[in-house]
């Protein structure tokens, strides 16, 4: 269960390079790219993020586009972000996130979640019960591999249990 409180941008095809802009890519540093996760897209995103106690974003479609670059999912994640929804991801940001353990899911009623609403989201069972509008949503799950990936924080964590669990040293 991920409870949080929502920061929203509703608008469709927030790039990679909008998430973290090339400039910054120097460091590869977390904290580092946490402290200018969004800025070129919303110069106050850390001050309202900071405000509001958000650790739950809220975007428009195509989320992630652009760029293929691992480090716009560490930006957020490193920024205190701990689950995007969105009604749908670019493919690369998808995959980056998961491989993260950036915790995703695509739900298409962006009207139902606003500004400052405070969730309980349950990925494994597939529902948000938004508790400042008294409503519950579902959404599809995905495959029991990716619900596993995203649980252990990430593919190189899967992946060393995997190894861990076919009697293989790894």
């Amino acid at each position: 269960m991920i409870k949080g409180i929502v920061i929203k941008y509703p608008q469709e095809n927030i790039n990679t390079d909008l998430i973290v802009p090339a400039r910054y890519l120097v460091n590869s540093d977390p904290q580092y790219l946490a402290k200018h996760c969004m800025e070129d897209f919303d110069s106050e995103f850390r001050q309202i993020k900071n405000e509001l106690q958000a650790t739950i974003l809220v975007a428009g479609s195509n989320f992630g586009c652009g760029s293929s670059r691992e480090q716009a999912p560490i930006a957020l994640k490193a920024s205190g972000i701990e689950l995007i929804i969105a009604p749908s991801f670019a493919r690369i940001f998808f995959r980056n996130a998961i491989n993260i353990g950036l915790p995703i899911l695509q739900f298409p009623d962006l009207k139902a979640l606003n500004m400052g609403d405070k969730l309980d989201v349950d990925l494994e069972q597939g529902f948000i019960r938004n508790l400042s509008s008294n409503q519950s949503y579902s959404f599809t799950r995905f495959p029991a591999f990716l619900q596993k990936i995203i649980k252990l924080k990430g593919l190189v964590n899967f992946a060393k249990e995997e190894i861990a669990n076919s009697g293989m040293k790894s």
